[in-house]
């Protein structure tokens, strides 16, 4: 399989929200760095690590076959010159559901690498308040 070359870290992370919503493996690990250092933590999930882990926990999640459409908000941003670090609100659709799942917040750490921007690190949790400021009291354990 030929690497393609994401010449910014926002087209790495376009391509993993269009890898994530078409449930195609071969496309959502071309977005990340082929290094065992890398992490992935899906909602209310334990720590992956290294390529395999991550790979076998993306395959599990397509193999649901559930149909998703995601729309980012609130998007902030640390771009570097070889580290980005982006903050979002996924807001999670379904297919065949009236209303949207709970939203998310995620981290998207992108490296610059030889081969152009690949992702390195991506930790998504459930988000405690809405990004538009309706709050959700519950407790802070950091």
């Amino acid at each position: 399989m030929k690497r393609l070359l994401f010449t910014t870290a926002q087209d790495a992370e376009a391509a993993f929200y269009d890898a994530l919503e078409k449930a195609d493996l071969d496309a959502m690990m071309a977005v990340w760095a082929d290094d065992e250092d890398i992490v992935c933590v899906h909602p209310g999930g334990m720590r992956l690590a290294g390529t395999e882990q991550v790979r076998e926990a993306w395959r599990q999640i397509f193999a649901n076959a559930t149909a998703l459409r995601f729309s980012l908000r609130h998007l902030r941003k640390i771009d570097g010159m070889t580290l980005a670090v982006h903050s979002v609100y996924e807001q999670i659709a379904v297919s065949g559901e009236a209303q949207a799942r709970h939203p998310v917040v995620a981290t998207n750490i992108y490296l610059r690498t030889e081969t152009g921007w690949r992702m390195v690190a991506h930790h998504a949790s459930l988000a405690p308040a809405s990004p538009d400021g309706e709050s959700r009291r519950g407790k802070v354990l950091h």
